[in-house]
Order: C-alpha cells, then sequence, then structure tokens
C-alpha cells in the first residue's frame, strides 16, 4: 500500500495551509456574529430559541465566567469543547468590551485553529501510516481509544450523579 506524502497535502485540491487560514477566518468571522447577536438579543438571549436550547444553567454558567474573566475567558472558551460557541453569545449579552473581546477571538483563531487543524492531521496520518504497515495494530488502536472514551464518559457520568459533599456531611450528621 502506497502512503501519500503528508507534505503535499490538499484538501478539494487546494494547500492544506490555505484550508486553514479560509476555516480561521470563517471561525473568526462566525464569533464576531455570536457576539454581536448576543449583543442585540441582551437578557432575551434566556428567552430565546437559541437560550432555551443551551439551558438557563448552563448560560448563568458561563455568565459568571465572563464577570470573571472577561475577554480572556473568550481566548479560554476556544479550547474548551461546547463552551466554543457558547460564550460568544454570552459576551455580547453581557457587553463585554468589544475592542478587547475583537483581540481575544483573533489570538483565538490564531492559536486554536492551526493547533487542532495540524494536531488532527498528523494523528491522521499517523493512523494510516500504521494501517499501512499493521492493519491489526491500527485496528487494535482504533478500538483501544474507543474503549478510552467510553470509559472516560462513564466516569464524567458516574461523577456527575454522585451526591454533593454537602448532602453527604448531612447525612452523616443526622
Amino acid at each position: 500500500m502506497r502512503i501519500p506524502d503528508p507534505t503535499a497535502a490538499s484538501v478539494f485540491g487546494l494547500p492544506l495551509w490555505l484550508v486553514v487560514a479560509v476555516g480561521a477566518v470563517a471561525l473568526f468571522g462566525a464569533f464576531q456574529a455570536y457576539y454581536w447577536i448576543g449583543r442585540r438579543l441582551g437578557d432575551a438571549l434566556h428567552r430565546s430559541r437559541v437560550g432555551r436550547r443551551i439551558g438557563r444553567e448552563r448560560i448563568e454558567r458561563v455568565e459568571g465566567v465572563v464577570r470573571r474573566w472577561g475577554a480572556l475567558a473568550v481566548y479560554g472558551c476556544f479550547w474548551v469543547p461546547g463552551l466554543r460557541h457558547t460564550l460568544p453569545w454570552v459576551a455580547g449579552a453581557l457587553r463585554v468590551d468589544y475592542r478587547w473581546y475583537l483581540v481575544a477571538s483573533a489570538l483565538g483563531c490564531l492559536t486554536w485553529v492551526p493547533v487542532t487543524s495540524f494536531g488532527l492531521y498528523s494523528l491522521l496520518w499517523a493512523w494510516l501510516s500504521l494501517a499501512a504497515r499493521s492493519p491489526a495494530l491500527a485496528a487494535a488502536a482504533v478500538l483501544a481509544a474507543a474503549v478510552a472514551v467510553a470509559l472516560l464518559l462513564r466516569r464524567r457520568r458516574n461523577r456527575s450523579g454522585a451526591p454533593a459533599p454537602e448532602a453527604v456531611r448531612s447525612c452523616r450528621d443526622a
């Protein structure tokens, strides 16, 4: 089996770096739209269809993060799945200073997009290389990754179902 040269990578006939750059610009544009929509919605964010879908409790938690960290939270949200597309709405609704928001979202796009794109790309090429040398080992790697994800999800589910420490203490004291 011939392994393609990853240095000559292209997507839809375009160089990979160009696809990543276009993705970064598109994400930056989406972040600006999220901010201005959130700013326009303001407090109505909680009652909007998006707000109901996200959930009031989650929005209030994100509001707390934005109030505490401001534009730094905008940069940090790139690295937290789920928060990436929630926090910008809330930042707009809370009227985070747009100049700082703009800088934080630009820095987030400039760092997160290449790291994740090339990181995932490297992982894919490493797996394809492994599959070319040993299909059984490549299948075992996928199986191991699936088991690890399943165990992680199970652990998170069990942890979220555990009683709060205050509840445990009050039972012991009774």
